[in-house]
């Protein structure tokens, strides 16, 4: 038995060109550029049969997946179409009472806020943030990692009202359809994509009861199998840092619970000593061909690259 190490690399959004506000985003160029190397240079699997690979020791070598969190809608129509051309799986993970509701996440609900704004400044002094100028993109930005930073771990109802704050004290209307709808996960899955959970509303589960915890992950898990009538076996912890995100005890109800494998954003490839429900993932951040393939190669090529 051969133990090869995965790389299971983690996607967000693909925008369809450069955005002001997060310049260093994926944009479809940069995307297609990743898919072309990976469908040349690697044997790129979908998640359930790699780690099926990793536990049997049948894993070819320079084995990927590709992952997607949250549900964004240019996951399918941007990032699908290239996924298609050439040949390559991939795994969505939706959080999904946004592709229910149609609504923003809250994180999403600030971004599209401080981006429309019509201020100069924003001034969340009543929730003890201070106050922000939004005379430029870079200004802009700063204040959205800030308010998101600061706020990341306050209680969800919290989240939510200081979301609403941001996006009414910015006079920035939120932006609709960003999100997935019923009907695209469902043709994700009919191409031939994996859908996994994401729970419902992306708590950080370490900032909500164990039941509160259990539950959603069980209804996230539900309505995207009454979604695409066909089991959900794989499972995607929202923000997914071991010890700060997610514990033990959340672990425990992921395998309670009888998915097969579940990822985390701990940065590290994935071997057969992995824990199979706390797969590692790696973050995608070179935006030229040259340089993510030099980067995937020496993931490969380290001794210790595996964990």
């Amino acid at each position: 038995m051969i133990d090869r190490p995965l790389a299971i690399l983690i996607y967000h959004r693909v925008l369809p060109s450069t955005d002001p506000l997060f310049p260093d985003e994926t944009t479809a160029p940069v995307f297609t550029r990743h898919v072309a190397a990976l469908a040349r240079f690697f044997n790129v699997l979908p998640l359930h049969m790699a780690v099926a690979c990793l536990a049997n020791g049948t894993l070819p070598a320079r084995a990927v997946c590709v992952t997607f969190d949250d549900g964004y809608r240019d996951n399918y129509s941007i990032a699908l179409p290239i996924l298609r051309r050439y040949g390559i799986p991939a795994t969505f993970f939706i959080a999904s009472g946004y592709i229910a509701e149609s609504r923003l996440m809250w994180n999403d609900t600030v971004i599209e806020g401080v981006r429309n704004a019509t201020a100069a400044r924003l001034d969340l002094s009543q929730f003890d943030l201070g106050s922000f100028p939004l005379g430029s993109w870079q200004e802009r930005r700063y204040a959205v990692e800030s308010i998101i930073g600061a706020s990341k771990y306050r209680p969800t109802v919290e989240r939510e009202q200081l979301a609403a704050a941001v996006a009414r004290l910015g006079a920035g209307a939120p932006a609709a359809g960003l999100m997935m709808n019923v009907d695209e996960v469902r043709d994700l899955h009919r191409a031939g994509m994996s859908i996994g959970a994401h729970t419902v509303t992306h708590p950080i589960l370490t900032r909500v009861t164990i039941d509160e915890g259990a539950r959603e992950i069980a209804a996230g898990r539900a309505f995207l199998e009454s979604v695409v009538d066909a089991p959900v076996s794989l499972f995607a912890y929202p923000n997914g840092r071991p010890g700060q995100d997610y514990e033990a005890a959340h672990v425990d109800l992921v395998r309670r619970a009888g998915f097969a494998a579940a990822v985390s954003t701990r940065p590290a490839m994935a071997s057969s000593r992995s824990d199979p429900l706390q797969l590692p993932r790696l973050g995608v951040w070179d935006r030229t061909a040259p340089p993510f393939l030099a980067r995937m190669l020496w993931r490969f090529m380290r001794p210790q690259a595996a964990a």
